[in-house]
């Protein structure tokens, strides 16, 4: 369906406000990272004359932590082996109605609530139109976050939007995230990642993305614990980027481990 333009406004309003509150707010914490990583098995190549399934990932991540809530972005350079590139990013906002109201709002498991937003930008090579979006997009999701309290994570998120799509059918995505550190043999560990489900709609299937990385942290070892990690990234993709697998003979259940090294800063 369209989405109604009113929640198409709501969605950009939501990031012109946080940008706003950005600009006049305290920042209690932050933490800035770049990571690299080499894997095989990517799914639906970039046209249908590469194989890409051979891909290099360069990452910049950015959270913080501020008087109105939070920030989380990042952004992807891939390149294939085949010489094809993407260049993939995500800003998510989210303002806290416990910080912003000065109030408690925790309740059972939730620690607090927050209206979240997220714009998700790409641009990369597709001249098939194989993603069903084309070359490039802007897609504005707005909806609902809640933190969560869970023994033993550090953090603990879920998130409900509704996608306003440039370039497609508008959806609704559900998005879980956790940070989870552990020893084990005296050594310290970090096992994070997110899962992202999109339901159906009028052009594309139900997708679910689960990407997740257990990481050694090498820093520790030398006295700067949470600096320097290495280990690897496992994905774990049904139906991506919303294309049925095997529709027009694509393969779009995709699984693959990558190698990493992810420096903090």
């Amino acid at each position: 369906m369209t989405c109604p333009r009113p929640l198409s406004v709501l969605a950009s309003g939501f990031i012109a406000l946080s940008a706003s509150l950005m600009a006049h707010a305290e920042m209690f914490w932050q933490d800035n990272s770049l990571s690299a990583l080499h894997g095989k098995g990517y799914e639906v190549d970039y046209s249908l004359s590469t194989d890409d399934s051979t891909r290099t990932v360069f990452t910049f991540e950015h959270a913080s932590g501020h008087s109105w809530g939070d920030l989380f972005l990042f952004s992807d350079y891939l390149t294939s082996d085949d010489g094809s590139n993407e260049l993939y990013g995500e800003i998510s906002p989210r303002l806290s109605l416990g910080k912003l109201g000065e109030r408690d709002v925790e309740f059972g498991p939730i620690k607090d609530v927050l209206l979240a937003g997220q714009l998700e930008l790409g641009n990369m090579d597709d001249p098939d139109r194989l993603t069903a979006t084309g070359p490039r997009f802007i897609n504005k999701l707005a909806g609902i976050g809640f933190d969560l309290d869970a023994p033993g994570f550090s953090y603990l998120q879920a998130n409900v939007y509704h996608r306003n799509n440039e370039k497609k059918a508008d959806n609704e995505q559900l998005t879980l995230a956790w940070g989870l550190p552990f020893q084990l043999g005296g050594e310290e560990f970090l096992y994070d990642g997110f899962i992202d489900w999109t339901s159906a709609s009028r052009d594309s299937h139900p997708s679910m993305n689960f990407t997740s990385q257990l990481k050694w942290d090498l820093g520790a070892r030398s006295g700067n614990p949470k600096k320097l990690y290495a280990g690897i990234e496992y994905v774990h993709w049904n139906d991506k980027f919303g294309i049925k697998d095997g529709t027009f003979g694509i393969d779009s259940n995709e699984r693959n481990i990558n190698l990493l090294l992810k420096y903090h800063f």
